[in-house]
């Protein structure tokens, strides 16, 4: 009986990874495709540079007229090579699949102009919808647990032998990429560069870690009875008391840490500085909680 329910459970653990792995290639292509559109809508056409191969590509494009996702699959395929040589077999094969697939997508959706006529000469509104559709796509693609190569692979090389971290490797190489932009097609495409990359990073965040519903307080206060009582009577969440030791005066006090939801965040924060004037408090972003009554 344990052997068939032991050998029961094993075959649903694997179909639920099945499922996940499946899931998880879709979003990924759905990325993928995210990304193409956004590329040939809005970046190309303008000029717009987010950074990495997609980014040098269009540069490149300009001057030898060579086709936007050739120059992307060449340049990530030599990448490709310099990932097994300095980053080994293992980390190359995750890079696999993205480096080939992006290019592929930007190619099959390099007519959408054609299919779908949209004003894109007002600046503003394509660097920001670029941006916001680029940076889902990515999201989508993290998120799946995919990459999409390109200089990803330089930054984790940068990072490796540089000794650098991965966030200041990764501002040298789209840094270098967006400022050259700004020489060959001016200040004002380069400011446009700079805010898209920024509508990058904060959308794809969005996407793998979504939208917070919940703001986390760390509380420090003498009057800390007070405010627990608070918390837990008049807004009916609970609370969790950890010992805290000052490093300067090494006293030790009672900190508060709680969970609530953002629609409750200025009632505790104006409430907490009403019980105690000199209260220290710190406020982070939630983005999923487990557990708890």
């Amino acid at each position: 009986m344990n052997f068939f329910s032991k050998s029961k459970e094993l075959e649903l653990q694997s179909r639920s990874f099945k499922k996940k792995k499946i899931k998880n290639f879709l979003e990924f292509v759905l990325g993928c495709f995210l990304i193409a559109i956004s590329y040939n809508l809005f970046l190309a056409p303008n000029h717009f540079v987010p950074g990495g191969v997609a980014g040098l590509a269009i540069i490149i494009n300009y001057f030898m007229n060579i086709d936007n996702a050739l120059i992307i699959l060449v340049i990530n395929l030599l990448l490709l090579g310099l990932s097994y040589i300095f980053l080994g077999r293992v980390k190359t094969r995750a890079t696999v699949v993205g480096t080939i697939l992006s290019p592929i997508f930007i190619a099959a959706t390099e007519p959408i102009n054609v299919w779908l006529q949209l004003d894109t000469s007002k600046l503003l509104l394509s660097a920001i919808m670029g941006g916001i559709l680029f940076g889902i796509g990515l999201g989508l693609v993290f998120r799946g647990g995919y990459t999409t190569g390109g200089t990803d692979i330089i930054n984790q090389i940068l990072a490796k032998y540089l000794k650098t971290s991965l966030g200041t490797s990764m501002l040298l190489s789209d840094g270098l990429i967006v400022l050259l932009s700004g020489v060959f097609f001016g200040v004002d495409t380069m400011l446009y560069s700079i805010m898209i990359l920024y509508l990058i990073s904060i959308m794809s965040d969005r996407i793998v870690l979504g939208i917070s519903g919940n703001k986390m307080f760390y509380i420090i206060s003498d009057k800390d009875e007070e405010i627990r009582s608070y918390i837990l009577k008049k807004l009916d969440h609970g609370v969790t008391i950890f010992k805290a030791t000052g490093a300067s005066s090494e006293k030790q006090r009672n900190m508060i840490v709680t969970v609530l939801p953002t629609r409750k965040y200025y009632e505790l924060r104006t409430n907490i500085q009403k019980i105690d004037k000199e209260v220290f408090f710190i406020i982070t972003d939630s983005y999923e909680v487990f557990g708890g009554e």
